[in-house]
């Protein structure tokens, strides 16, 4: 398969193996609800490839993310709803009619404003006409948090300043303290994660970076003070919590 070009080689290797004769088994018995999963976790390995700035881990990375979409694209072709190469139509076109001062008559540069105003259009030629319309329900929570609260902000619904959210904070935080059930406990608790996000956005932050930040720190600094403790003869585990906060301080001193 020397003479084809390296995109018709990959989905002629999807087509051989989805091919119900002699294909592979676990390729054929797949269908878009068991793929999604891998679909999700493909695209933050492309992230934590780029966040860790390894190129040579980018280029499979998103090797593997395209695999997806030859996938789904095959499984939708073989029930005879799209295929291939309408995906790549579909996105060619949204590309060039999201860009009309580029690849249509408009001048100027592209803003924020007309940005959302020809997603809108967009959104309202697909039948949607509300602002939560179009916001995935699988997204990651925090992601999807920030998404809704920016549709909701362009009809107006939003706090002038942090004043407002903060005090909402306060509010949250005591009714997940009162709360005497799990079911109001999980309630409570996402209303705090909510209102977190509302404030962590108003300050210009992505709130799911800043947590994968925060996770990197902990993780990074933990491992660190197992390590210490090691290095001094100690099993962190047993250490009392008082012992393991030292730790914990002088690992932080060591950072700064």
């Amino acid at each position: 398969m020397t003479d084809v070009s390296p995109i018709d080689r990959l989905l002629s290797i999807m087509a051989r193996l989805r091919d119900p004769r002699s294909g592979c088994e676990w390729d054929i018995a797949q269908d878009f609800a068991s793929i999604a999963p891998y679909t999700i976790e493909e695209a933050y390995e492309v992230a934590d490839a780029i966040e860790r700035d390894d190129m040579a881990e980018l280029r499979g990375e998103l090797g593997d993310l395209l695999l997806q979409v030859v996938f789904h694209a095959r499984m939708a072709e073989e029930a005879g709803h799209f295929d291939f190469d309408d995906v790549v139509r579909s996105i060619a076109d949204k590309m060039e009619a999201r860009h009309p001062h580029i690849f249509g008559s408009e001048t100027g540069t592209m803003n924020i404003a007309r940005w959302e105003t020809l997603k809108a259009e967009e959104r309202a030629s697909k039948g949607s006409s509300g602002a939560m319309d179009g916001v995935a329900r699988a997204l990651p929570a925090l992601l999807r948090s920030e998404k809704l609260q920016k549709r909701a902000a362009r009809v107006g619904f939003e706090w002038q300043d942090t004043a407002g959210p903060l005090e909402k904070l306060k509010e949250e935080l005591a009714e997940l303290d009162a709360a005497s059930t799990p079911e109001e406990q999980l309630i409570e608790a996402g209303d705090v994660l909510f209102v977190t996000v509302n404030i962590v956005r108003r300050y210009g932050v992505d709130a799911e970076q800043a947590l994968r930040a925060s996770n990197d720190k902990f993780e990074r600094r933990f491992r660190r003070m197992e390590e210490l403790a090691q290095a001094d003869g100690l099993d962190f585990a047993d250490l009392s919590l008082e012992d393991q906060e030292d730790y914990w301080q002088r690992v932080k001193r060591d950072e700064a």
